[in-house]
């Protein structure tokens, strides 16, 4: 039997709690059923709402897994696939999962696609320099609510962290604390009550997609944070559809100069159609 200690982020009922962090349905019946949460000490039953900032302690046979595919290897770098309600860093990450690995940047919890990851401090310090300098470029595709018609024109506004929320606000001018942010929105695809669109980040802020979209008004499906709730329920989608779907490196310095243009894709069963 395997103890997990978890920390919970937001009210909500046992089923939930274990199927977001990745348990298997079979396995959250079984944890349930055997009453195996329990919260200062005390035992929970299924109808108990968790209560957020609590940590539950877990009892299983087995932990989930991080999801994740591996697209390309070598004694320098990992890239990957991320999946849905997996960390980069922290308990039960990525960086946990993938022994060595490195983190040079992030993507959300719930959204997907490619990640490249360092194996040595080298590659570590090459890479971080190369994002710095924006020089390594990040395309990802998205489920909108509405017709947007994007035309690739850069988009500027003004983001305020409120890290005490995790949540950010997003502003048609300068307010105090605000950063600018630039995206690069396109239009592939305008259906009758959502549409695909292609985001490029020309800078880097926390939830920048996800908030810039719900600002202009087009949130992104499943995103429980800045979306709306009536369409993500209309649609059932509990995780935000947002994927990074190309990674390319334009420059690096000489020692992994055979990087330099190099572009990973990994395409998305929704949208494959349309990147």
């Amino acid at each position: 039997m395997e103890k997990i200690e978890i920390k919970i982020k937001k009210n909500q009922k046992i089923r939930d709690f274990l199927l977001n962090y990745g348990f298997s349905k079979a396995e959250t019946n079984k944890i349930i059923k055997n009453r195996d949460v329990k919260i200062d000490g005390q035992r929970c039953g299924e109808d108990d709402v968790l209560p957020a900032g609590k940590t539950a302690v877990v009892f299983a046979a087995t932990l989930p897994k991080p999801k994740f595919e591996i697209l390309f290897e070598d004694e320098n770098v990992i890239v990957l696939n991320k999946g849905a309600e997996i960390e980069v860093q922290g308990e039960n990450s990525l960086e946990g999962a993938i022994k060595g690995a490195r983190a040079v940047h992030r993507l959300d919890r719930n959204t997907t696609g490619v990640m490249i990851m360092a194996k040595t401090e080298e590659a570590e310090k090459a890479l971080k320099e190369a994002f710095k300098a924006k020089n390594v470029e990040k395309k990802y595709v998205c489920e909108v609510a509405g017709r947007p018609n994007f035309d690739g024109t850069v988009l500027s506004a003004y983001l305020v962290k409120d890290a005490a929320r995790s949540e950010v606000r997003v502003f048609n001018n300068f307010v105090q604390k605000s950063v600018k942010i630039e995206t690069k929105f396109t239009t592939i695809k305008a259906g009758e009550e959502t549409s695909l669109v292609v985001a490029e980040l020309l800078t880097g802020r926390t939830h920048q997609i996800r908030a810039h979209l719900a600002f202009l008004g087009y949130p992104i499906l499943g995103d429980g944070k800045y979306g709306k709730n009536e369409i993500n329920r209309k649609y059932k989608e509990n995780y935000q559809k947002l994927h990074c779907f190309s990674l390319k490196i334009k420059k690096i310095n000489k020692q992994f100069e055979y990087l330099e243009n190099k572009q990973f894709i990994c395409k998305i069963e929704w949208a494959k159609k349309y990147i």
